[in-house]
């Protein structure tokens, strides 16, 4: 009996040697591990996220690093499963997709923390952004396409189609939820017929008026244009406007317009949504009222109103439609009226003149929402990380931020 349990000892001993693994094999476990979990957390919970623009200035700067809750409205099932882990839509160094379309799930959403508010900071994939420019990720498509022509671009640039998930990730301002009723007017922004909450680093551009002599206004604004020895153009924040009126040598401050109330823009590039200058004749300061459209409400399609629609019924919500002799054809049937199967939202920058927004794409679909920007954890000027970090951002939340 001893040398019986002797023997099972000897045994035992063996097989933890045999079944120790090699330290490769250890770290290619750990890495898989690592990898596994940053992914899970990436999708379901916080995704870090950087300011590639300007259009949410002087709230969030170019260089901002900051962190986005997708608890916060509810994480998005993954639309396209099958992708390269912590990659976006660009295989990096190599280039092309990172993603394959062999499998596709339908949109869901888990439950989350709330909803979307209004004033949320949101980052959500480009709606615009289901057919993009390889070789100018940043360039619009369709923009480029009103600019130009489509067969210029087509034939100048490789064009690309991408699904919901993988669109580029945009930064905006909630204005409207839907429903809602929004309406700008002289660049102020209405939702529901009441001024909409104004926010100190909200940016416009104002024509500065002086006696002939430079204003004393150059470390307060950026200064965008001298048109002359007394008239200067400015980007100008809210809470920098009254300084700039009571500066020396300041004379007038008054808002710079491109267009008048009811008329549109002489360039197709410089159209806003729904880009039917007949039936619409908005621009970016005086556009509107348009209605947000919420789940489950109907309206009645007519050729004046159309435009506003038509990516939502084919693009967004998937129905083919077709329009002849003045009728709707949607799914095959003849239609008057639709109604929609998701919420929308209305998404601007705060730095309101040099924003790519909700007025020159529309509205943005539910589906599209990513998450909720929650807190910059890094951020630094032209200087780089090292020579300019900006310590007096680190570790602040949004609306800290933004007041």
């Amino acid at each position: 009996m001893k040398f019986f349990s002797v023997k099972s000892k000897a045994q035992a001993s063996d097989k933890n040697i045999k079944a120790k693994k090699p330290a490769w094999r250890e770290w290619l476990d750990a890495g898989i591990f690592a990898l596994f979990a940053a992914t899970l957390i990436r999708s379901f919970a916080c995704e870090a996220y950087t300011i590639p623009s300007s259009s949410m200035e002087g709230t969030l700067l170019v260089h901002d690093y900051l962190f986005v809750s997708k608890m916060a409205y509810g994480p998005r099932i993954p639309m396209t499963p099958l992708a390269v882990p912590l990659v976006h839509n660009t295989l990096p160094v190599l280039g092309g997709k990172s993603y394959s379309e062999a499998v596709k799930w339908k949109y869901h959403r888990l439950p989350g923390f709330g909803h979307v508010e209004h004033n949320d900071v949101v980052v959500f994939n480009g709606p615009s952004g289901d057919t993009a420019i390889v070789e100018e990720p940043e360039m619009d498509y369709y923009q480029a396409c009103r600019l130009y022509s489509r067969d210029e671009v087509n034939t100048k640039y490789t064009i690309v189609s991408r699904p919901v998930d993988k669109r580029e990730n945009l930064i905006k301002r909630c204005i409207g939820l839907p429903g809602d009723v929004v309406e700008v007017k002289d660049a102020i922004v209405y939702v529901n017929g009441q001024v909409a909450r104004q926010f100190p680093h909200t940016k416009l551009t104002y024509m500065v008026n002086t006696n002939g002599k430079v204003p004393d206004v150059e470390d307060k604004v950026e200064l965008l244009q001298r048109v002359s020895n007394n008239l200067y153009v400015y980007h100008i924040a809210n809470d920098q406007l009254d300084a700039v009126k009571k500066a020396t040598n300041v004379v007038a401050v008054k808002l710079y317009e491109s267009e008048k109330p009811g008329t549109a823009p002489k360039e197709p590039g410089d159209w806003v949504f729904p880009q039917d200058t007949a039936n619409h004749k908005w621009n970016r300061d005086n556009y509107g009222p348009i209605t947000i459209p919420k789940a489950g409400t109907t309206v009645a399609l007519t050729p004046q109103n159309i435009a506003l629609y038509r990516r939502i019924i084919g693009s967004y919500e998937g129905n083919t439609l077709e329009e002849k002799d003045g009728k709707f054809i949607i799914n095959g049937l003849v239609a008057t009226s639709y109604t929609f199967k998701m919420d929308y939202y209305w998404m601007m920058g705060d730095n309101r003149h040099n924003s790519l927004d909700s007025r020159y794409w529309g509205f943005v679909p539910d589906d599209h929402i990513v998450g909720k920007a929650s807190f910059v954890w890094m951020s630094y000027g032209d200087g780089g990380p090292i020579a300019d970090m900006r310590w007096g951002r680190l570790l602040h939340g949004i609306h800290s931020l933004e007041q």
